[in-house]
């Protein structure tokens, strides 16, 4: 990456500095091609761990691995130039210590060339993100409904539903944002939770199904272009339905080569084209 390309891209001290101002656009992005074109609208692209439901069909995060993040944030870091790169650490590479993750952090910048690195839970993690970012390591965290905690959590439900819960959330954030964070990520919460959440912090707040109060907001890519089909969270407005489009076009090639309309001699090389009259 040239010392143009760095400088071209949003800096973690400028969209920390978004708090209160203009919304955060953030969007997913997993491989080289749909960076490249998410890149000009966007101000973060989150290399999120849900590339092991969006990629590779499994059925949580849990199962994706640090040596998968890594690959997929080197191709979105590669194939961007202006859009903040935030790359996910993935269930059990920083959970364990806060050494455990600062290697596994170190790892993930090295290699990706992302600008920050992402993870989840509250105030049992705010020890790892003050070792985390006192290094070097600017951090995202990610409160609410935490997927990589989903058989605590018992599934992907909305969370901070009563008082009790409600005020661990608003601590865990607290907490997060007071060890360094530069931003949060408030999941599947309770709007008037989330909203409490962004106006209690100095820190931008970053919501999918939080508030529209929050500092910015982000969604899985492929939920919002309509190419994840399992299922649509409430929080995912479809702004396209490629899904369909790329069947229609599955079908369509199938068709024309099954009846040998496909290829036509102008797809094939030494054939001349028929003279116009």
């Amino acid at each position: 990456m040239s010392a143009s390309n760095l400088t071209a891209r949003q800096s973690v001290p400028a969209l920390r500095a978004r708090k209160g101002g203009e919304p955060i656009v953030c969007l997913t992005a997993y491989t080289a091609p749909v960076a490249r074109l998410l890149d000009p609208h966007v101000d973060l692209l989150l290399v999120g761990d849900s590339l092991g439901m969006v990629v590779y069909g499994l059925d949580s995060t849990l199962a994706v691995t640090l040596d998968m993040m890594i690959a997929h944030g080197a191709a979105v870091v590669r194939a961007s130039e202006r859009a903040c790169v935030v790359v996910d650490l993935p269930f059990g590479s920083y959970q364990e210590s806060r050494e455990a993750a600062f290697r596994a952090s170190a790892r993930v910048m090295a290699e990706t060339g992302a600008q920050a690195v992402k993870l989840e839970g509250g105030q049992e993690m705010a020890e790892t993100v003050a070792f985390l970012t006192a290094r070097g390591i600017p951090v995202m965290g990610h409160v609410g409904l935490t997927p990589q905690s989903v058989n605590t959590l018992g599934g992907y439900k909305a969370v901070g539903r009563d008082a009790e819960a409600a005020e661990r959330i608003a601590a865990d954030a607290r907490a997060i944002a007071e060890a360094g964070a530069f931003s949060l990520v408030i999941e599947g919460t309770m709007e008037p939770l989330a909203r409490r959440i962004t106006e209690e912090l100095a820190i931008p707040t970053i919501g999918i199904g939080g508030s529209p109060a929050c500092d910015g907001q982000v969604l899985v890519t492929d939920d919002m272009l309509g190419l994840f089909g399992a299922f649509q969270p409430k929080f995912v407005k479809r702004y396209a339905e490629l899904g369909q489009t790329v069947t229609q076009a599955a079908a369509t090639y199938a068709a024309e080569v099954r009846t040998r309309a496909f290829p036509g001699p102008e797809h094939c090389f030494g054939v001349k084209k028929a003279a116009t009259v």
